[in-house]
């Protein structure tokens, strides 16, 4: 089983090793939009860097006053579901704000903008951070008009040991994968699909590790305990803000961020009911009496191989909160 880690203010506790729309090409590598046809990056670095500070003020200032409204224009997608339902949590717990709050600040922050056409667009944001310095933090920023402002959609904390190198042109710009894109191990659009059927049934598509292996053999042997008995289902999410998002690397493969969404049922046998815990009751739905379904985003990203190499898809990294609560 993964290790829990606590990222404060997105949601707690987030699990964690270490998207406005899908893939927004086609297979010939462009999109019209309002008859843009034009391959153009997807933002300038002065405007990326812009909308990292800008996202980031209203991040702190939520995360202060545990008041998901103070950040809600400026994050969507994975990210803002776990973080819009985190800070309701917390801000039911302690409805006078965090009284430890210590503003988040980004160091040593590295672009990747892809050259694309039409909408919608994004870019990554590496970076270190002051808490979990060991860290790389990956923020994928995306935007689906001119008229729009850019929101935080993915967030993965990987190590900088693992972190590839990624393609790029002469003049510096990333290149996008499609979802469909046929040269990988899986596919951007199968991930989800593929990832969710390995986590009930099994299978070879990804490497052993934390998130695959050491995750699956947990849940079975959680999913029966003593007056206790534990349902899994599990959805890939691939559409509008939760769709894939993906970048070439340097050796033909591909780094590429997904989200699925995750319940767990927990039914207690006759005369018992299961335990709510207080960030759970606090999104609390219903009445818990004898059993309790748990709702939770996951975003993960992973190292989509070529798939002319035989390798399997291996995760970098994933962050998981809770969104919601049910009680029956």
């Amino acid at each position: 089983m993964s290790k829990v880690r606590r990222v404060r203010g997105l949601n707690r506790p987030l699990v964690a090793s270490a998207a406005v729309s899908a893939l927004a090409l086609t297979a010939s590598g462009c999109v019209t939009v309002h008859g843009e046809r034009e391959v153009v990056p997807s933002a300038t670095k002065s405007e990326a860097a812009k909308a990292l500070k800008d996202f980031l003020t209203a991040y702190n200032k939520a995360d202060k006053a545990y008041d998901p409204a103070l950040d809600a224009p400026r994050i969507t997608g994975p990210l803002g579901a776990i973080n819009q339902a985190g800070l309701k949590s917390r801000g039911v717990q302690h409805p006078g704000g965090n009284p430890r709050a210590v503003p988040l600040e980004l160091t040593d922050v590295k672009y990747a903008i892809p050259k694309k056409a039409g909408w919608p667009r994004w870019f990554l944001a590496d970076s270190k951070a002051t808490r979990r310095a060991d860290l790389r933090w990956l923020w994928v920023f995306t935007k689906n008009g001119p008229d729009e402002q850019w929101r935080a959609t993915y967030l993965n904390l990987v190590s900088p040991q693992k972190m590839p190198a990624l393609k790029k042109d002469a003049d510096g710009w990333a290149q996008p994968v499609t979802t469909g894109a046929k040269d990988l191990a899986l596919a951007p659009s199968d991930l989800g699909e593929r990832y969710t059927s390995y986590l009930k049934s099994g299978g070879d598509a990804f490497a052993p590790g934390d998130h695959t292996t050491r995750w699956k053999a947990f849940r079975d042997r959680n999913s029966q305990r003593a007056g206790l008995a534990v349902q899994y289902i599990d959805e890939p999410q691939n559409g509008g803000t939760f769709a894939p998002l993906g970048l070439r690397t340097e050796d033909g493969g591909a780094l590429v961020f997904f989200s699925t969404r995750h319940y767990e049922r927990q039914t207690a046998s006759k005369g018992l009911s299961p335990k709510v815990d207080a960030d759970a009751k606090a999104l609390l739905k219903g009445e818990v009496k004898q059993s309790l379904t748990l709702n939770r985003m996951s975003n993960q990203v992973v190292l989509d191989p070529k798939k002319s190499g035989g390798e399997k898809v291996a995760f970098l990294g994933r962050i998981q909160g809770l969104t919601g609560a049910k009680g029956e």
